[in-house]
């Protein structure tokens, strides 16, 4: 069988871009991408995409509409493709059995019973969402089970290894592909047929086979082992705060063994992201399931590090305030989780400024990807809001919605998950991470001490620090003492990613803190100095 038509289930960060790439570099195949969002569709469908990675744009531009296409149409989709990919969210848990541990898979379930409906012929089914270890076995039961004559199925497991900021890069470059299948001469014959696509522009050496399983672990792996190192570098960095040691040559003695390596060896507030945090404790619920209690014990603490580091540098900024931030104005630089993205899940800025936000701080807050700095009402948050005051009646009247509770609840989830797959940091998203009930049992109060700013200029004005929390390029460019002139002194500045000039910065007059490193030169009584 000579593969023609691709289909992927789930238009968002994994299945848009990795469908794109495969349409460009594949251009006798013929690419559907599919999601039942109208909303998202019309942004594939436009100039604006409903997600920001750098040459993504391009990508989409050059095959849209040639090999490309994006719809609402399922159901069409499926029938017509001989190769499925099902790329939807997998969330933690936020209720019952393995609630804040487990994957919830309710949307690959019903995927695979979609596929089982309307499936004609043959079909290859890759699971492409970030799943855990057996995964690809429930899919195939349900297949099976639903099975119609003359209707087959073979399912694989093709985990993304894709960095929010290089996805495109990545999908480009890969370190390698993994392709897990049923080890049988059916199952050889699928993984033959993703490798072959994959072998358009990736070297056959970087495409690795292995088994449905070892497939489906060695993803959940990587993150773990990763966000592991990024743990590991925070805990070190504590160390060297209180020694007076330096984590940045640490890093970079430790980095030299070739044993180690360099990558992810960079302290910070924290990781975040949709990603790391939900693999690992989908990674601790699996050994605990399998009864092996000291194995979920150690990845526990690479995420109860992950929480440490950011809880401590929050309480850093307090003692620095002289033990209170009550009624002070904090510019904050940043609340994407990383730079060159718009997505603010599990962002370490969310946990910073929550703790700030409890000691009563007032929060100017500038992310160079936010939309005009001004809140965005649009349909979504209305949903959204509405749901959140419990009126039920209101949204049906505003939406048209006749639903129970359970769906109407369903929605809104889903709502909110498009709000998180925007291409800016809305500035009503940051309000929605803050004032989460996840976050805060107070959502008013909350409201009134956040301000999202357009330009940083005007953030730090009367402002008694700066904090960055996200390592944008931009911020190492600013003109610090023009913002250290209009701030209040003593003026202060936490960088929580480790960015900035830090001996520039004292020079001018900012008492400057970093993480892992203490500054013996720190004065609280300069207030101006040399230029930066």
């Amino acid at each position: 069988m000579v593969l023609k038509n691709v289909c992927c289930i789930g238009a968002g960060y994994v299945g848009g871009p990795t469908c794109s790439v495969i349409a460009w570099k594949c251009p006798d195949i013929c690419v559907h991408v599919v999601d039942k969002s109208e909303m998202r569709i019309k942004q594939w469908n436009s100039d604006k995409l409903p997600i920001y990675e750098p040459g993504l744009e391009e990508v989409v531009k050059e095959c849209r509409g040639r090999n490309l296409f994006f719809s609402n149409d399922i159901e069409t989709a499926v029938k017509e493709a001989d190769l499925i990919f099902i790329s939807v969210n997998t969330p933690t848990k936020t209720y019952g059995i393995g609630k804040g541990r487990a994957a919830d898979l309710k949307h690959i379930e019903m995927c695979a019973r979609k596929i089982a409906e309307v499936a004609e012929g043959h079909k290859i089914v890759v699971e492409k969402s970030t799943v855990p270890v057996r995964a690809a076995e429930s899919i195939t039961h349900i297949l099976s089970a639903n099975t119609k004559p003359g209707v087959s199925f073979q399912v694989l497991s093709n985990p993304e290894f894709l960095a929010e900021g290089t996805a495109i890069e990545n999908l480009l470059e890969p370190d390698r592909v993994l392709i897990g299948g049923e080890e049988s001469a059916e199952g050889n014959e699928a993984v033959a047929q993703l490798t072959w696509i994959y072998s358009h522009w990736v070297p056959t050496e970087k495409i690795i086979t292995t088994s449905t399983w070892s497939s489906e672990l060695s993803k959940l792996a990587s993150n773990a082992f990763l966000a592991q190192r990024v743990s590991s570098i925070n805990a070190i960095s504590a160390l060297c705060e209180a020694t007076g040691a330096d984590v940045s040559q640490v890093a970079g003695a430790v980095g030299r063994d070739s044993r180690i390596g360099s990558k992810f060896l960079q302290a910070s507030v924290g990781f975040g992201g949709s990603c790391f945090q939900k693999d690992l404790l989908n990674l601790v619920y699996i050994a605990e399931c399998v009864n092996l209690p000291e194995v979920a014990m150690y990845w526990q603490q690479v995420t109860d590090m992950n929480e440490y580091q950011r809880t401590r540098f929050a309480k850093r900024i307090v003692e620095c305030l002289f033990n209170t931030v009550t009624d002070k104005t904090l510019a904050v630089f940043g609340f994407a989780f990383k730079k060159n993205t718009g997505d603010t899940r599990e962002s370490p800025a969310i946990y910073v400024c929550s703790h700030l936000l409890e000691e009563g701080a007032q929060l100017n807050i500038y992310d160079p990807k936010l939309v005009n700095g001004r809140p965005v009402r649009g349909p979504l948050q209305v949903l959204i809001d509405l749901w959140d005051k419990e009126s039920y009646d209101e949204v049906r009247t505003t939406f048209g919605y006749v639903l129970d509770l359970d769906k109407l609840q369903s929605t809104c989830e889903l709502a909110r998950e498009e709000l998180h797959k925007t291409q800016e940091v809305e500035s009503k998203q940051i309000q929605c991470d803050l004032t989460s009930v996840a976050v805060t049992s107070e959502p008013e109060r909350v409201q009134q001490l956040i301000n999202i700013y357009s330009d940083p200029y005007d953030a730090v004005t009367d402002a008694h620090a700066i904090v960055v929390l996200t390592e944008w390029d931009e911020f190492k460019k600013y003109d610090y003492k023009k913002m250290l002139s209009v701030m209040k002194k003593p003026a202060f500045i936490f960088d929580g990613r480790k960015i900035l000039d830090h001996e520039a910065l004292i020079n001018i007059g900012f008492h400057t803190e970093t993480i892992g490193k203490r500054f013996s030169r720190n004065t609280l009584l300069r207030a101006s100095g040399g230029d930066l």
